[in-house]
């Protein structure tokens, strides 16, 4: 059986509570994408926020020891000269990477030669990494790593140095065409993607990390662009022995009869929720009156005076036009801040 049908076998049914993960983060998706006014400034320094952590996070994961104030200091060019210089060179190449996908998502194909040429970015700095940017030469295994850096077991076994090619051409051939006709939820189409990327762990180092950078990709691309402003790093790292168990669970039933990817999904959709809740909880915290331009402040400034009010009596309250009130009310729904009673000509709105 090809690699394509397995990875659509595995998502042609689906557990309610996954179908209900989906739908949570579908809708915190679209309560962020009402609030797009935050201050670009404010934006601008959670991205920032955001390249330190991850980096830290994602290179820790593998046995890194840099915390994040030390990435801060590196990339500051300040000395960490306790540090291995693998370390520094690993992280250096992920917070370069990473700042590059934040700002140049837009433009990349997902690809093979963009996949090789990401592996290579990642590791441009690490002196004996001589593989950067080909296919592995040499059987792998993934390994699990304590808090000190110790390899304290074997996760699972990994495709075979022969078929890595073939395999990764398909699975790239299938998340293609699979985003292209919409055949299943993005979110499901790029957690099987990862979870088979790591299952053939294509190259022979940096497997990880660059699973890690392709999911901020692969979210980017789909509409989730709040995943550039809290760290999806972060939450695999705080979660990394269920992050492991998870892989483990579900990748030792592929291409068997009873293949179950369950585990997995509900893992990373967790993830992604968490994410989700983190990045409206971004916008609570903002002042509504930073968010919401001078019009729509009139608005709400008023509706915090009244107990309810009609838009027709808001209109002229505030003096601004009928259709503009009914434009605002709607985002201020959409935000969650007011409510609407009665419908018709009856409709009223009242501040939550």
């Amino acid at each position: 059986m090809l690699l394509s049908a397995y990875l659509d076998n595995r998502l042609k049914i689906v557990s309610g509570s996954v179908i209900s993960l989906l739908t949570t983060i579908d809708e915190l998706k679209g309560r962020w994408a009402a609030s797009v006014n935050l201050h670009p400034q404010t934006l601008g320094r959670l991205k920032q926020s955001v390249l330190i952590t991850s980096t830290g996070a994602s290179t820790r994961i593998e046995g890194a020891k840099l915390e994040d104030h030390d990435v801060e200091r590196l990339i500051q060019g300040l000395s960490v000269k306790k540090f291995r210089d693998r370390d520094i060179q690993e992280v250096r190449g992920y917070y370069e990477l990473l700042a590059k996908i934040f700002d140049s998502w837009k433009t990349l194909k997902f690809t093979d030669g963009t996949i090789k040429h990401l592996h290579k970015e990642l590791l441009k700095y690490v002196d004996e990494a001589y593989h950067k940017g080909e296919y592995k030469t040499k059987e792998n295994q993934v390994r699990m790593i304590d808090a000190e850096g110790n390899i304290i077991g074997t996760v699972f076994d990994t495709t075979p140095v022969y078929l890595t090619s073939i395999e990764m051409h398909e699975l790239i051939q299938w998340i293609q065409e699979t985003l292209r006709e919409k055949k299943y939820h993005p979110l499901l189409i790029m957690s099987n993607f990862v979870v088979q990327f790591l299952k053939i762990h294509p190259f022979e180092d940096g497997n990880g990390r660059l699973s890690r950078i392709l999911t901020n990709l692969l979210m980017l691309q789909s509409g989730y662009v709040y995943i550039a402003y809290i760290s999806h790093e972060k939450l695999i790292e705080e979660n990394k022995v269920e992050y492991y168990l998870a892989l483990r669970n579900s990748q030792k039933t592929f291409k068997t009869d009873l293949e179950d990817i369950t585990p997995w999904l509900i893992f990373f959709l967790q993830v992604i929720l968490k994410q989700s809740q983190m990045a409206i909880d971004l916008i609570s915290k903002q002042s509504i009156e930073q968010i919401l331009s001078y019009k729509q402040l009139m608005v709400w400034k008023y509706l915090q005076k009244v107990h309810e009010a009609a838009p027709g009596e808001i209109a002229m309250q505030t003096s601004i036009a009928r259709s503009t009130v009914n434009q605002i009310l709607n985002k201020l729904l959409k935000l969650h801040t007011v409510e609407r009673i009665g419908s018709g000509s009856s409709t009223r709105y009242r501040k939550i």
